[in-house]
């Protein structure tokens, strides 16, 4: 593998997913406190109040960060611990807190990526509507604001929202995600204003933060027809308009794609779809989290008339999701001549698969190396077919709560016991480690 000089090489997380602390410190509720504590919402009813106590125990995970030789890491900030109801005042504990975790990444030469929403919405802000509110355009320009003058003289890269499809979609169509609707048509008025969001959050991030480098993080899968029927092509594409043009061609273009405008129809109703314009607003990186492949065909039913097919020679991690390595290759080449963003980051990559115990203190996960390896490589044979990409950040530093499947699945580098709070390497981190240092 051949990365250039000054490519970065990360560790990714989230706040709700491992910071813990519950409604402590000053923290307001969040969509996702609301969500967990609601019965039959996530897998055997946990939540994220403790979760890897990554509040009370960041110096130690700072150390291991230091150990593996990271040189970023991406954390998201939580919205309701520093401004409890979502605007207003603000909460001195928890400004603090992320004061001290910057300042413990910098004395150890990390770089800080801060993500200012990776979905935990003050419940607050929901009880107003929520996304599906035109005034949270507002709501998380001034919640930017905030943070940028707070940590800007020490952070400069700033990723605006974390997958806007999964907060819009997830979260208000299929309802797996907080806050647990169901209801297609606010789901694209959540869409349009994340992205109305993202376009006010830019230009308050450049006020505060003159030499800032701002981005915006995308989930994007790699996309195949089942077959090379004209209805399973079409249905590719339709998968491919849902989940990545939706986003894309707003943020590069300026406009949604006419053929999902066109198929969607009176769903979009009510939305002034010429105002994502706005969306062009210049950024200096695209972030992009990528997984795995899907493979479509045409279904009868289903709003998008679309169904996934597996494939039984296939890998699929715990998730049941396909590794597919060339698609990680394939798409960043797809976003470099489709879309031409001057940068990339992959924001996240990673897979969760079912580790053994500890033994002589390191946990063995050859096929969680294997995942990694095999994506670093299509990585870096993108980057030889000329894709701007920077830097690479593994999903995920620690084993945490994962969302809707609560403790079950493990995507860390970094095995977390959730009785004791103890971290173990993966032998993926000792991995890591030595890509670090251009040992492999």
């Amino acid at each position: 593998m051949d990365f250039p000089e000054h490519f970065l090489w990360g560790a990714a997380t989230a706040s709700y997913q491992i910071e813990g602390g519950g409604l402590q410190e000053g923290r307001g509720e969040c969509i996702w406190h609301r969500f967990s504590h609601t019965p039959g919402k996530v897998l055997n009813g946990d939540t994220g109040d403790v979760a890897c106590d990554h509040l009370h125990r960041y110096r130690e995970d700072v150390a291991l960060m230091a150990e593996l030789g990271l040189d970023a890491y991406r954390f998201s900030i939580s919205w309701p611990r520093v401004l409890p109801a979502g605007t207003g005042a603000t909460n001195a504990a928890g400004l603090d807190f992320y004061d001290r975790l910057v300042d413990a990444l910098l004395e150890v030469n990390i770089r800080p990526f801060v993500t200012l929403y990776h979905w935990d919405l003050p419940q607050a802000l929901q009880d107003q509507g929520g996304w599906e509110n035109p005034a949270s355009v507002q709501w998380f320009a001034d919640y930017t604001g905030l943070m940028a003058q707070r940590l800007g003289d020490r952070v400069k890269d700033w990723i605006t929202i974390n997958e806007p499809w999964v907060i819009a979609f997830l979260g208000n169509f299929t309802g797996e995600h907080a806050p647990g609707k169901q209801d297609l048509r606010a789901a694209y008025q959540v869409a349009h204003h994340l992205l109305l969001a993202h376009a006010a959050a830019i230009p308050v991030i450049r006020a505060a933060v003159p030499d800032a480098r701002a981005g915006i993080t995308l989930n994007v899968n790699y996309i195949d027809a089942a077959t090379d029927s004209e209805a399973d092509q079409q249905a590719a594409r339709r998968q491919d308009g849902y989940v990545a043009r939706w986003f894309l061609d707003p943020l590069y273009r300026g406009q949604y794609p006419q053929d999902m405008v066109d198929w969607l129809g009176d769903t979009l109703s009510g939305i002034d779809l010429a105002a994502v314009s706005a969306a062009t607003v210049p950024t200096d990186f695209l972030g992009i989290n990528y997984y795995t492949r899907n493979t479509v065909a045409h279904a009868d039913e289903g709003p998008f008339q679309t169904k996934m097919i597996t494939h039984a020679g296939s890998l699929y991690t715990e998730m049941g999701w396909e590794v597919y390595p060339d698609g990680l290759r394939r798409l960043l080449i797809r976003l470099h001549e489709d879309y031409a963003p001057g940068a990339i980051y992959i924001t996240e990559n990673g897979a969760a698969f079912e580790d053994p115990p500890p033994a002589n203190g390191v946990i063995e996960d050859p096929l969680r190396v294997a995942y990694l390896e095999a994506h670093f490589e299509a990585a870096s044979q993108a980057i030889a077919a000329g894709v701007p990409l920077k830097g690479y950040f593994v999903w995920s530093l620690l084993d945490n709560f994962e969302w809707a499947y609560g403790y079950s699945k493990r995507f860390g580098i970094i095995y977390v016991d959730y009785e004791t709070q103890r971290r173990v390497l993966k032998r993926s981190a000792l991995y890591l480690q030595r890509v670090i240092r251009g040992e492999v």
